[in-house]
């Protein structure tokens, strides 16, 4: 299968698959899903970690050599402030989403301390309030569709950094971008059908944005395949975006509950993660 191929449809299951198996977590009881999702949390965290501690770094450290040791660190130091602009653009938007009035909110645990209090929607009787709290239901949606569009579109160009330096890589890194993806996109879908939207329209929605991801893969394929000396910076870049997400994005959620057997819980579901990600090199070297 050519390379290309491969990195479309890869990128594809990162942005549009992931789409799809959140949306199962909607048609079950609230309380059950509330339950459930953060798990994957942590799960994710670990899958995150892994790949960029063991699979995307040692392979950019081994390209780079002992010579590039220090533009490497330069670029992971670039990655993490890009992120954490990036970051801060999406807790924008989702901020806004949430003060809009999406209720819906609280299914996505990775944005739990940005969620609004749902009174605050109904802040004035009568039909002027309706028509407020409809045009902000609105605007929470376009939001929402504006930042998972830039979200994805990064999660392509990742993939396709990972595939240009080795197949098995792009499949792990493959892996971690979906499992990051679902418990997020649980949350959006559920703003969307808040805005609004039918379900149907809020799921076509939902795997319309993923199209970036298939664009950010394609630019970046073809960009880094003309600048291949430029891959392991890339490659650490990436790895700095996957520690930024876990350690400034995902883990401080599973520390607002520090009851032993959820601990326990997150402590194992980390160490999957990790192990799955672990594995998955062995089995590639």
């Amino acid at each position: 299968m050519p390379l290309l191929l491969q990195i479309m449809l890869c990128a594809a299951f990162g942005g549009i698959a992931s789409a799809a198996f959140a949306i199962v977590f909607l048609w079950v009881p609230e309380q059950t899903s509330a339950r459930i999702l953060p798990h994957f949390v942590s799960f994710a965290t670990g899958a995150l970690l892994g790949a960029a501690l063991l699979a995307l770094l040692p392979e950019a450290i081994e390209r780079a050599g002992t010579a590039g040791a220090h533009a490497l660190g330069v670029a992971l130091v670039i990655g993490l402030g890009v992120f954490f602009v990036i970051e801060k653009l999406v807790l924008w938007w989702h901020a806004h989403a949430h003060d809009n009035g999406a209720s819906g909110a609280h299914y996505c645990p990775q944005h739990a301390d940005t969620v609004a209090p749902a009174h605050h929607q109904h802040d004035a009787p009568g039909h002027g309030s309706a028509s407020r709290v409809h045009d902000r239901d609105h605007a929470s949606g376009v939001l929402v569709l504006v930042g998972d569009s830039l979200h994805n579109a990064l999660d392509g160009v990742l993939i396709a950094a990972a595939f240009l330096t080795n197949v098995p890589l792009g499949f792990v890194t493959t892996f971690a971008v979906a499992a990051h993806e679902i418990p997020h996109r649980v949350g959006d879908f559920a703003i969307l059908v808040q805005a609004g939207l039918s379900r149907q329209r809020a799921l076509l929605l939902n795997f319309a944005t993923g199209i970036a991801s298939l664009i950010g893969a394609l630019a970046a394929f073809f960009g880094l395949r003309s600048t291949m000396g430029a891959l392991p910076y890339a490659l650490a870049v990436a790895a700095a975006g996957f520690l930024y997400i876990a350690v400034a994005g995902l883990i401080p959620g599973l520390h607002r509950r520090a009851d032993p057997r959820t601990s326990a819980i997150q402590v194992v579901l980390i160490g999957a993660g990790l192990v799955v990600i672990a594995w998955a090199e062995w089995l590639t070297h």
